[in-house]
């Protein structure tokens, strides 16, 4: 299980231990979950912060 996999697991997991039932917990858990994917695929090197902040390298 890599980084990406992780972070979306570990994303998912604080939802639900947040949230328990309706559209509240639906959209806390998704939420979450795609701040887990985004942190997991960052430290796996798949998502380059800069380019997604407006940052250049050539800066």
């Amino acid at each position: 299980m890599n980084a990406t996999q992780t972070g979306l697991l570990a994303g998912l997991a604080l939802g639900l231990a947040g949230a328990f039932g309706g559209l509240g917990a639906f959209l806390i858990v998704l939420v979450l979950g795609a701040i887990g994917l985004l942190v997991g695929r960052a430290l796996d090197g798949q998502l380059d912060l800069n380019a997604l902040l407006g940052r250049g390298r050539d800066r």
